[in-house]
């Protein structure tokens, strides 16, 4: 089910806000897990089991290391791996199976494996869990339903953010629900609705229009225009679903973490990585690239470690070449930044807009992995982009791709990317009624915008959830 469709919207929601304000506290984690399940389901039935057998292992796993605490690191590993076991299974299977023929001239059956929606996240949340508790850091949850609503809550369960088990146990024990939380919360899910569905979905028809031309006809403004509208595209997709899954969040109480901090005003691509999918990073960094040992080591050791980690939050958005490849290439540019110091803070206005400037084509290889159709088309493309392979001549006019109303929602996704947004519904407007309604009406009106635009489309799943 998607949170942009009439039935999430008119249908799902309300009802399970109804039934969760009129039902006694005692019952609302209940209410919230029957109804996440329902949402699950919904889409994706078939893999419920995995869903549930990620919850079992990573249970029963912590059980087992706190109560046996001289094999504790013997549980942790037969758990991590069981959950890592499913993720590499659904989501790399494949691949490594195509990639084994290749190499070795043999002819294995593809297994031909679907992908469960939400796998990627919802596994790194409960491998945390389960090395946060045998770390001593937070307690295991003897709860089974408990612990199955952290891992299943539906408002992030999709595509994030990834939420650690520590940074909400309290919550689900004790939250309180407040009229304001609530407003804040339905502010962000509106704003994020209209980012999915005027923004993002509007430029992906400009997007696809491009990557459906053969790639030996575009010209090098057809390549650029195309990294353009898809990096707003999958900023204000990818953004869109993070905010309306915090404001779904509030709306019942829970306060987690943002996952965006206006990442296309990063002057490096190591900052970048600091301020977009905040929670992927944070995971790395505390799972992966501290434990190996981060900083404090070795120079050559430390380029190791910021070579794994960014390498893994590569692949981890895939299993294909172009994911490998991001992989590479987020590991190589980091480090490049790190040697040459082009990732330390700069002063001065010369610099910071050729930091700037830098990072247009720094991004545009990076997004373009994601949303090109296979390696081969990359290289191919990413030609046409440099200036390398100019043979083409335009058969389009820039109107055939961006018309006068694209051109404008480009625009406004440029502004919104721009940090004078930054308070659009913070706190200040309630000391401002003037503003506050004028801001209320905004939303109000995105709202029916887009609720318009979803009755006259076509079905638009968010970006991430084939990551």
């Amino acid at each position: 089910m998607l949170f942009s469709s009439i039935t999430f919207i008119f249908v799902f929601l309300p009802v399970v806000l109804g039934l969760y304000y009129l039902s006694p506290k005692k019952f609302r984690n209940a209410i919230l897990l029957l109804a996440s399940i329902v949402f699950y389901a919904w889409g994706e039935p078939k893999f419920l089991f995995v869903m549930f057998a990620t919850i079992l292992v990573n249970y029963a796993g912590t059980i087992l290391i706190c109560k046996y605490e001289r094999y504790k690191k013997v549980f942790l590993t037969l758990t991590v791996i069981t959950d890592l076991g499913f993720l590499c299974y659904f989501k790399y299977a494949d691949f490594l199976l195509e990639s084994f023929n290749a190499v070795f001239k043999t002819n294995a059956d593809i297994i031909h494996v679907a992908l469960p929606l939400g796998i990627s996240f919802y596994t790194f949340q409960a491998i945390s869990y389960t090395v946060d508790v045998y770390r001593g850091n937070i307690k295991p949850q003897e709860n089974l339903y408990k612990l199955a609503l952290y891992i299943t809550l539906f408002p992030q369960l999709i595509a994030g953010p990834i939420v650690k088990y520590h940074d909400i146990a309290e919550q689900i024990d004790s939250r309180v629900e407040t009229l304001d939380k609530f407003y804040e919360g339905l502010r962000l899910f509106i704003l994020g609705l209209a980012r999915k569905v005027l923004i993002a979905n509007t430029l992906g028809v400009a997007v696809d229009k491009i990557i459906y031309e053969p790639v030996s006809g575009l010209t090098y403004i057809e390549a650029w225009l195309c990294v353009i509208c898809f990096g707003f595209q999958i900023y204000n997709d990818f953004g869109g679903y993070a905010d309306m899954a915090v404001g779904l969040c509030k709306m019942f109480g829970f306060e987690i973490k943002g996952n965006f901090n206006f990442p296309l005003l990063s002057k490096s691509y190591t900052e970048f990585w600091h301020r977009w999918h905040i929670s992927l990073g944070t995971w790395v960094k505390e799972y992966i690239y501290i434990p190996l040992g981060g900083s404090r080591c070795s120079t050559v050791r430390h380029y190791f470690n910021l070579f794994i980690a960014f390498f893994i939050i590569g692949i981890w958005h895939g299993a294909n070449m172009n994911m490998l490849m991001l992989g590479l290439y987020n590991a190589i540019v980091v480090i490049l930044e790190k040697l040459t110091g082009w990732s330390n803070d700069v002063t001065g206005n010369f610099k910071k807009a050729l930091h700037h400037l830098y990072m247009i084509p720094v991004l545009a290889v990076s997004y373009f992995f994601l949303r090109s159709p296979d390696f081969s088309y990359t290289i191919s493309f990413l030609k046409k982009l440099f200036f390398i392979d100019s043979s083409a001549e335009a058969k389009y006019t820039i109107v055939y791709y961006l018309s006068g109303y694209e051109f404008i929602i480009l625009t406004v996704a440029i502004l919104g990317a721009l940090s004078i947004f930054k308070n659009f519904l913070k706190v200040p407007f309630k000391n401002n009624p003037k503003t506050n309604i004028c801001v209320d009406i905004c939303l109000i009106l995105l709202l029916i915008l887009s609720i318009s635009s979803i009755a006259a489309s076509t079905y638009s799943p968010f970006i991430y959830f084939k990551f």
